[in-house]
């Protein structure tokens, strides 16, 4: 008999954390799973999930009111924001109790309370006035990340939200929306309200929108916008926020001049921070977290004391729910004595705009700072018969390929369908196929995923 009650405690149950003990289950391991919140984490709860509920409901808005152009007509057509947020909160009540059901099956132990690791297998349970202990041979961090507000002046002021707060906001839907940010979170929600009806303006202080990827999809991004009646200023530094006779004002600093713009409700998303702090006692945290609060692990996901391993949002990284998942299971695999299967090197963005914009890979830029010569090839999808079908705002497909033997390195997409695109050309790199062998696959016609092969061949 083992000297502790589990082979795994995890804490957070997010997607790294309730993947992780589906796979430590499947390898035989007793595992409990812990989670001070509701299971599914972020994702679930307060991120990629519900904003795409919301965006399906505010894409079907602008579809129904929006396409007498193509011969379809409709009158009094409302969009209800509480039953918009009522939906969101269906569909992830729906996705937490498959969840449960498959902890449940699974035979993992589901915990509810606030953890906190007070040595390399020990792990003190707080919650409802108790405290318990559950020891363990491994304990897997998994707590994930929350919103990160910056030091604005009246960044504190009611209805100025983070994007969590902006996920419950109910009533009437608002009629002048500022975002600060104009990352993935902030273009996305940008992108909602717009559909909504929304007189929407984005502050970016750099130099583009989507700063972290290609500059061509910040560029062809800020141009949708533009037509989309989207207003966007990058280069824009936030200098405060104020009231003014019960609305919000934020003042910006664009070309050496501060402008304002009024707002019902300003959006603050300029960036996450991991869940870290209070995860350990002060001893371990010291040990443990580096400067900006990640926790410090290495290529196996273990930190300084080999029995607690780290994954996901708490180690930093590309914080994506599915590098969450995939670190997980290779923690797992590595865990019993596998070598990880899963290959890390190779993982794509997605971002739900319209048209959709993925990535994978390398960008030319990336390519070029590494010392990599390549080639490029791009097919602008104002081209592609079902973009003109669907009526889609410009986009286009560009791949990245080694110049000496034409493997595909990397992949930037803005286009219908962008998102499930994606994941042909992630097997393609992770496999290391060549541009060649990409163009001379057929690919069905008509459809978005054409123009990967026309791309290919241009």
């Amino acid at each position: 008999m083992s000297e502790f009650q589990y082979d795994l405690v995890i804490i957070g149950a997010g997607p790294g954390g309730y993947e992780a003990a589906y796979e430590a289950a499947d390898f035989g391991m007793k595992v409990a799973l812990v989670e001070k919140d509701l299971v599914g984490g972020t994702c679930l709860n307060r991120g990629c999930v519900p904003t795409k509920t919301m965006m399906h409901s505010s894409d079907a808005y602008r579809i129904a009111t929006q396409s007498a152009n193509i011969g379809v007509s409709a009158e009094g057509v409302k969009a209800d924001l509480n039953r918009i947020i009522d939906r969101k909160c269906e569909v992830s009540e729906t996705l937490r109790d498959g969840i449960m059901f498959l902890l449940k099956k699974k035979k993992v132990d589901f915990v509810a309370g606030t953890a906190k690791v007070t040595d390399g297998h020990t792990v003190e349970i707080s919650g409802n006035d108790e405290v318990s202990e559950l020891t363990a041979a491994n304990i897997m961090i998994a707590t994930g990340s929350e919103p990160a507000t910056p030091p604005i002046p009246g960044a504190d002021l009611p209805g100025v939200l983070d994007s969590t707060g902006l996920l419950d906001l109910r009533g009437e839907i608002m009629k002048d929306f500022v975002i600060i940010g104009g990352g993935v979170i902030g273009i996305e929600f940008a992108t909602i309200y717009s559909d909504l009806g929304t007189n929407v303006t984005v502050v970016e202080a750099m130099d583009r929108l989507l700063p972290n990827m290609d500059k061509e999809l910040g560029r062809s991004l800020k141009m949708n916008f533009k037509n989309r009646g989207i207003d966007t200023h990058t280069n824009a530094m936030v200098e405060k926020i104020e009231e003014r006779n019960g609305r919000l004002v934020c003042f910006y600093k664009e070309k050496d001049k501060v402008q304002e713009v009024e707002a019902d409700h300003i959006l603050v998303c300029t960036g996450r921070r991991p869940v870290t702090k209070g995860v350990f006692s002060e001893e371990l945290e010291e040990k443990l977290l580096g400067a900006r609060g990640f926790l410090q692990v290495d290529d196996c996901y273990r930190t300084e004391i080999p029995s607690i391993y780290g994954i996901g949002d708490a180690i930093g990284g590309t914080m994506l729910a599915h590098t969450a998942t995939a670190e997980g299971r290779n923690a797992v695999a590595i865990m019993n004595g596998k070598e990880p299967e899963i290959n890390m090197n190779v993982v794509a963005g997605c971002i739900y705009t319209s048209p959709e914009i993925a990535s994978v890979g390398l960008t030319q830029d990336e390519a070029k700072e590494a010392g990599i010569d390549v080639i490029t090839k791009k097919f602008p999808t104002s081209a592609n018969g079902k973009t003109i079908i669907e009526e889609l705002d410009r986009g286009f497909i560009k791949l990245v390929a080694s110049k000496e033997d034409h493997t595909l390195l990397g992949a930037q997409l803005m286009c219908g369908r962008a998102t499930d695109i994606i994941g042909e050309l992630a097997v393609a790199i992770a496999n290391g196929l060549t541009i060649e062998e990409v163009a001379n696959t057929i690919h069905p016609h008509p459809t978005f995923v054409e123009a990967v092969c026309e791309a290919a061949r241009a």
